[in-house]
């Protein structure tokens, strides 16, 4: 993710859903950059967070520790959220806001996932779509536990 307002965003996200932890990879910034800390709005001190990770090394790691990682992504490949049952314990790997994932790190995720878009833009903000799928797991999740 190239705008670190973005990334604040997420982490306030993060923070409010008490996500166990993001992986800010590549040349994604973090904290204690101004403009990260000033869209969290002090939720960075309660994320725990790795930073300048490759995020093939990131995904492969998860995977070793049992953890389904999606890659969320609009490919021909991809189930929309809503058709999809979301597992426990899940890694989310969103991409560059230009450019998406990469295409090998898509190929190591177990799963691909996209939410559908009906106007022109075939996309939304990165933050948002990451609020969207936190909150969406987080619904499932609720119903799946009152089930049990």
């Amino acid at each position: 993710i190239r705008s670190a307002y973005n990334v604040g965003n997420i982490i306030r996200a993060a923070e409010a859903a008490r996500l166990e932890s993001i992986s800010l990879c590549g040349m994604t910034p973090s904290p204690p950059n101004p403009k990260v800390l000033k869209t969290a709005l002090g939720a960075a001190e309660y994320v725990p967070y790795v930073s300048n990770i490759n995020t093939l090394e990131a995904v492969r790691e998860l995977k070793k520790q049992g953890v389904t990682v999606w890659g969320v992504e609009t490919t021909s490949k991809s189930k929309p959220l809503w058709k999809t049952q979301i597992p426990r314990p899940l890694a989310l790997v969103f991409g560059n806001e230009l450019v998406g994932v990469d295409a090998e790190v898509l190929q190591e995720c177990d799963d691909l996932v996209c939410i559908p878009t009906l106007g022109v833009k075939n996309s939304l903000n990165v933050a948002t779509c990451a609020s969207v799928l936190i909150w969406e797991a987080l619904r499932q999740w609720d119903e799946a536990d009152e089930e049990d």
